[in-house]
């Protein structure tokens, strides 16, 4: 498999980042500053006219591309490329006063004034149409610039909106989906508390004045309003790609962002892109934890498209939002860079490029601080990450292979979380995520995060944490998965419900599953935070559940490991089940960590994964790779503070250097260094 750069036509490592050359046209030297200093930091592309509405077009109808035209020229004389946005992240004071239905309403269903970003509506039609002409007016001013590599459609889609708009169109969604009330009642359980619909006009969205009690609704709420963004994503596309087809698009995500379906909406684009800012503290027990957390982040957006992913967003020194807003310690950014391109970046770029002087981001981080020259220490590192990624083209569109994936889904973990019962506090699913992805960092082994929709069969493991919800469809891809020689490694709470979010009868797990676990899950305990319940392996090794335990029985499954207290002591905490070709383990509880460690390391072995390092890791040291073809590029990384030492009998060389590299490797404090490896 060849590398495939997203821009071909310019096939290297972008730096830059986040342009606001509008707000500066008062004053011509900073421009011409800006762009000195654009090539001194090493940089070679912009993101430009993010929130520009305001300057392309000042009131209804008058346009003015003058700081936009400059902007253009002036990047592309640099030496720089750009990524031109769609200005509807942040609308006019005009068009909200003159068309106040644009504005949001709360869910008290009050219509919001005008002021921050995102405070507008998807559904409205008038907002569509004044994106639509202020995105075709861009997009046919700047098509054939030799500057424009693709386009940046809005930023950070995110929020929900309650308008009378949005309420009927959410009435439309369900009529299409359901057909008729019965089959709605059906799949809600309206009947309960004597909710029953009757008539569509009925039916309102979930609202602390009104209805939270039933499931479905608030499901199918968050299922609209995650569908109402991509289709206003693809209305902002679609003007795009009628007048400049050739240019790829892309919106910027936010991790696991709850209020859209990232895995619905990355099918509309041509590449993914990423926005992330981590609370680095400078400490071993902060840092190396954070580090792993990112690192899923990562993947996760990398897997999206299974294909080169760009940071579009990150910050050279520090935040402003934060309750606390800390530097980040000499070096790190450096070693954080570095962990974007070894999980699949094709960039690094930030907000923001010069700091604003004036609002309510003057105080986050930028590439040139409001001193205004190269003369600090943010520039300097800026400029040496720079320096270091014009070395790194080979690695440009190279992807990632991996054996292993997690499985995450939106609507199961909108589901569970609604669920009343087990710890309503916190079901506490991300850290379940983590403690698994967790594991697999600190082994060296690549991981996809992958939804339902993806395809199975190229992982020789999938692990299935909190899968509450599954569909009697997703189940049977589980199955096939196992019966065809996959190995499965599930937890508690696994297929309670379907996707409206009714319970399973006839015995969980349901979806078809208990037979291929081949247990019984009877019911669930959950631990106060003061308990835990012991754990007995087969082997005499002692484990401790915390939070979840299940009382399962096995109906031909092994038993690996028993709880050792409470009524349930003596019966199955975890167990292996043999089906078809494969074999499925489920862990009955939740765990401090070893227990959940063994079964994924035995798990890993019977499956046959791959570690891309041939000895074991320090603590903090973690390896990724990216291939191309027969050669495979291994990020050894250092998130400790301190110096490490690893060990390797592979033949491998410096990707940077050519220094041949085997036996021992002396790692520096926060270090990456990228060791080729020939297949």
């Amino acid at each position: 498999m060849k590398r495939k750069p997203i821009f071909p036509e310019f096939p290297h490592m972008l730096h830059g980042g986040d342009y606001n050359p509008d707000q500066w046209q008062h004053d011509p030297h900073v421009l011409e500053e800006d762009m000195r200093l654009f090539k001194l930091a090493g940089c070679n592309e912009m993101s430009l006219g993010i929130f520009a509405w305001a300057a392309l077009e000042p009131r209804e109808g008058e346009f003015d591309f003058t700081f936009m035209d400059r902007a253009m020229d002036d990047i592309y004389k640099a030496g720089g490329r750009v990524i031109l946005a769609t200005p509807s992240a942040a609308r006019p004071i005009w068009l909200a006063k003159k068309y106040p239905e644009v504005l949001r309403c709360n869910d008290h269903f009050e219509r919001n004034l005008f002021g921050r970003r995102h405070n507008h509506c998807y559904t409205s039609p008038i907002y569509r149409e004044k994106v639509a002409i202020i995105n075709r007016k861009l997009a046919e001013r700047y098509k054939d610039h030799p500057a424009l590599l693709g386009w940046h459609v809005s930023n950070e889609y995110n929020g929900r909106c309650w308008c009378p708009l949005c309420q009927e169109a959410f009435r439309e969604y369900l009529k299409n989906k359901y057909q008729t009330l019965d089959a709605l009642n059906r799949a809600w359980w309206s009947a309960f508390w004597s909710h029953t619909y009757t008539d569509w006009s009925q039916i309102d969205p979930p609202s602390p004045r009104g209805e939270m009690a039933v499931h479905g609704l608030t499901l199918e709420w968050k299922r609209f309003c995650s569908h109402q963004t991509v289709d206003f994503l693809k209305s902002e596309i679609a003007v795009l790609k009628e007048v400049c087809p050739d240019k790829p698009v892309t919106t910027n995500l936010m991790a696991f962002h709850d209020d859209i379906d990232y895995h619905e909406l990355s099918r509309v684009l041509d590449f993914v892109s990423y926005d992330i800012y981590p609370p680095w503290r400078g400490a071993d027990k902060h840092d190396i934890p954070l580090a792993k957390t990112i690192a899923l982040y990562y993947d996760h957006h990398r897997s999206m498209l299974h294909q080169p992913f760009i940071l579009m967003e990150c910050t050279p020194s520090t935040q402003n939002w934060r309750p606390f807003n800390k530097l980040k310690a000499p070096g790190f950014h450096m070693l954080a860079s570095m962990q974007a391109v070894a999980h699949g970046s094709d960039s690094v770029l930030y907000f923001q490029f010069r700091k604003s002087r004036g609002s309510s981001e003057k105080f986050h981080g930028a590439v040139i601080d409001h001193e205004g020259s190269e003369n600090t220490r943010v520039f300097r590192e800026v400029k040496e990450l720079g320096e270091r990624l014009k070395g790194l083209d080979a690695l440009v569109g190279t992807y990632t292979k991996s054996e292993v994936a997690l499985v995450y889904d939106w609507s199961n973990r909108w589901m569970l979380e609604a669920s009343e019962g087990f710890q309503n506090r916190d079901k506490k699913l991300h850290d379940t995520v983590l403690s698994f992805y967790g594991a697999l960092w600190d082994r060296g082994i690549n991981t996809d995060i992958i939804g339902y929709d993806d395809d199975f069969s190229r992982y020789k493991l999938l692990i299935a944490p909190m899968l509450y919800s599954m569909s009697e469809e997703v189940g049977k891809k589980f199955e096939k998965f196992v019966a065809e020689g996959g190995h499965l490694l599930a937890t508690y709470t696994t297929a309670m419900v379907n996707e409206t979010d009714l319970c399973y009868l006839g015995g969980l797990p349901g979806a078809g599953l208990r037979r291929v676990f081949g247990i019984w899950n009877e019911e669930i305990d959950t631990l106060y935070p003061d308990e835990t319940c012991p754990v007995r392996f087969a082997d005499g090794e002692k484990a401790e559940a915390v939070d979840y335990c299940e009382h399962i029985h096995s109906e031909g499954a092994e038993v690996l490991a028993y709880y050792d207290d409470h009524f349930y002591a003596g019966t199955p905490a975890a167990t292996r089940n043999s089906y078809g070709k494969g074999e499925a383990t489920y862990i009955a509880f939740r765990d401090t960590g070893s227990a959940g460690e063994r079964l994924l390391e035995e798990q890993l072995n019977r499956a046959g994964v791959r570690r891309l390092w041939d000895t074991p890791l320090p603590y903090g040291v973690t390896v990724h790779s990216r291939y191309d073809e027969d050669t495979e590029y291994l990020f050894l990384q250092n998130f400790s503070y301190g110096e490490n030492t690893v060990e390797t009998a592979m033949d491998l060389s410096d990707l940077e250097t050519g220094e041949k590299l085997t036996g021992k490797i002396r790692l520096a404090p926060m270090e990456t260094r990228i060791c080729v490896l020939k297949h």
